[in-house]
């Protein structure tokens, strides 16, 4: 695999999600070498990341997650170095990242989303109560993983549901509640991967279900009727190309009992973890861990 030349695979950085982003990274890692490549960890909270152009890095991994990372930040950089790199560009990974902003895109493009509301400190709580129904979610815009989420039952309890989504990011979203089945479609290039449905303990696919327990259940197949996987998978991609994400990524849906879906959130940088989605999907479409890691290289890009 000497073709791909000097590879970084990012890990680590400086947001709320480094540690997952260190495992992600160790297993992309192992995968490369495992195949051949000239694979080297780099982790942009310890070092400058000018030092990829220095260094003599043809190509770069995106195994960072979250916050300078997953949010256009570093594929700017990337692209200022003329060294291309993996997943969707500055614009699709800056919007995907920016759940207001996604939402905004997707209702103009057609793509369902739960309704919501961007919430401050001085939100009129029963008003936004009354708006969207509850139970709702609070959640900081700009984050991933589930990080300072939190499932609201009564109106007395939003003040503190925002207070604790506020310590992770000045932008925070109150949105409806869609009770259904969790799903998740993962894509790689122009084609939407196998769903996942996704059973959690207590139905809480929160940060430590989703990376650290092993009771959470994940069917792939989905056991979904193949007319209704197809007709997700196609939203699906009508997301990801809504927000003008590229190369590889994964969007989490909720489906209600009538069969109907609602888009909650796409992620263009996604886990590579043991408990990960997109592995599981790859593979339920015949491809290894090394030969999805592999095809994700492949589709790297300047711009």
């Amino acid at each position: 695999m000497s073709g791909f030349g000097k590879i970084a695979v990012l890990m680590g950085g400086r947001s709320a999600e480094r540690e997952i982003s260190l495992m992600s990274g160790k297993n992309v890692l192992e995968a490369l070498r495992a195949a051949g490549c000239d694979a080297h960890a780099f982790d942009p909270a310890e070092r400058e990341i000018f030092d990829l152009k220095r260094e003599g890095f043809a190509r770069v991994f995106i195994a960072l997650h979250g916050g300078h990372g997953e949010d256009g930040t570093v594929q700017g950089a990337l692209e200022l170095m003329g060294i291309p790199y993996t997943g969707s560009g500055v614009m699709g990974s800056a919007l995907a990242m920016d759940k207001v902003r996604t939402k905004m895109v997707w209702a103009a493009a057609g793509i369902p989303t739960p309704r919501f509301e961007v919430v401050t400190g001085g939100s009129d709580w029963p008003g936004v109560a009354e708006r969207l129904g509850l139970p709702l979610i609070v959640k900081p815009a700009r984050e991933g993983s589930t990080i300072g989420l939190t499932k609201v039952t009564a109106a007395t309890d939003l003040p503190a549901a925002y207070a604790l989504a506020a310590q992770h990011d000045a932008l925070v979203m109150a949105e409806e509640f869609i009770a259904g089945e969790e799903l998740t479609g993962g894509f790689l290039g122009g084609e939407a991967l196998p769903l996942i449905r996704i059973e959690a303990p207590q139905g809480n696919y929160d940060y430590q279900n989703k990376y650290f327990s092993d009771e959470t259940k994940y069917h792939c197949p989905c056991e979904l009727p193949e007319e209704d996987e197809l007709r997700i998978r196609t939203l699906v991609m009508k997301s990801a190309q809504a927000l003008g994400c590229s190369g590889w990524g994964r969007a989490d849906l909720i489906r209600r009992a009538d069969g109907s879906v609602q888009f909650l959130e796409l992620n263009t940088s996604p886990g590579m973890t043991g408990h990960s989605l997109v592995p599981m999907a790859a593979r339920q479409g015949g491809m290894s861990f090394e030969d999805l890691v592999l095809q994700i290289l492949e589709l790297a890009h300047v711009g």
